[in-house]
């Protein structure tokens, strides 16, 4: 999102004094326009932030490359740590910065802000399903997680049905543009779409959170178990460095890289729910990878392209 790069983009001048657009847009992983616009953007809204034309010029921070960015109030703090917590492509100098940010906060902004820059954690790979909408709920989750108390929640399982459930939220996480809930319950753990959170309210109760909790490895087995649940079905492909790429990038969490090496090629490893699944994700391949097992999914794909022949066959 915008607002995140404008804050990294901050926090990065801070720590380096100057930078260039080229510079900035290698951190961001965004292109040397939009790093320049986002820089523009900063000066335009009254930060002291200004170019310097020429060799060896770049974008500073007026006053030897420093700004006080701790006179914030407890919602700005808030805020501030929400978008540039550990989710944040951010570069070292930066998150240091944002160490040494905390530490200049007042005594009772602190607490708050650490918990924010822990509430959230960014996958980028996805579960292959559209990217529901943006819910409204999610503002009052983070503030939940944030403040450490417990949510009632008003949710939609798969099948429709609406039930109402206590949980002790610990974090939430974007997956391929997914929101999901990570929280304890009497049960056990759970995740939850919070596009299937119907309502959500903030009880008195305080929230319990594991010793030691970390989001990101939690959430790493959260998500190993569902892929585990998911994936009925693994292919072996034989592709060039190039396909192997593209074929990682295409399955994401559902794909890893094997031992085995044949001339040019190496083995990738692929999971899916079916063999007729796999056939049509991996059909656009062609001739460019080699699919070694399962024998049935060599058959589909066989298949898939019999009837490809047979659809456009002396096609001009």
């Amino acid at each position: 999102m915008r607002a995140d790069r404008l804050v990294a983009a901050l926090l990065l001048l801070q720590a380096r004094g100057r930078v260039t657009a080229a510079e900035l847009a290698k951190e961001l992983e965004v292109s040397v326009k939009t790093a320049r616009r986002d820089l523009e953007s900063l000066s335009t809204a009254g930060l002291p932030v200004y170019a310097q034309p020429g060799r060896g010029g770049g974008w500073q921070l007026l006053g030897g490359g420093r700004t006080d960015l701790s006179g914030l109030n407890a919602a700005e703090a808030r805020a501030l740590f929400l978008l540039a917590g550990p989710h944040t492509r951010l570069a070292p100098e930066a998150k240091a910065a944002l160490r040494k940010l905390v530490r200049a906060l007042p005594e009772p902004f602190r607490e708050p802000a650490t918990a924010a820059a822990e509430a959230v954690v960014l996958d980028p790979a996805g579960w292959g399903a559209a990217s529901p909408p943006a819910s409204p709920h999610l503002q009052v989750l983070q503030r939940a997680i944030i403040e450490r108390v417990q949510v009632r929640l008003r949710y939609a399982g798969s099948a429709g049905a609406v039930t109402t459930r206590t949980v002790h939220p610990l974090g939430v996480a974007a997956k391929g543009g997914a929101w999901y809930l990570l929280g304890d319950t009497g049960p056990g753990r759970r995740t939850y779409r919070v596009d299937r959170i119907r309502a959500v309210t903030l009880t008195d109760r305080a929230a319990t959170r594991p010793p030691g909790f970390d989001l990101a490895q939690a959430w790493r087995e959260a998500v190993a178990a569902v892929d585990a649940r998911r994936t009925r079905v693994e292919a072996v492909v034989l592709a060039s460095q190039a396909a192997a790429e593209g074929l990682l990038h295409q399955f994401g969490g559902d794909a890893r890289v094997g031992d085995r090496r044949s001339g040019r090629r190496v083995e990738v490893h692929i999971g899916g729910a079916s063999t007729r699944q796999l056939a049509e994700r991996l059909a656009g391949w062609g001739n460019g990878i080699q699919v070694v097992t399962p024998l049935e999914l060599r058959r589909q794909l066989a298949a898939i392209g019999a009837q490809l022949v047979q659809a456009y066959a002396g096609a001009e």
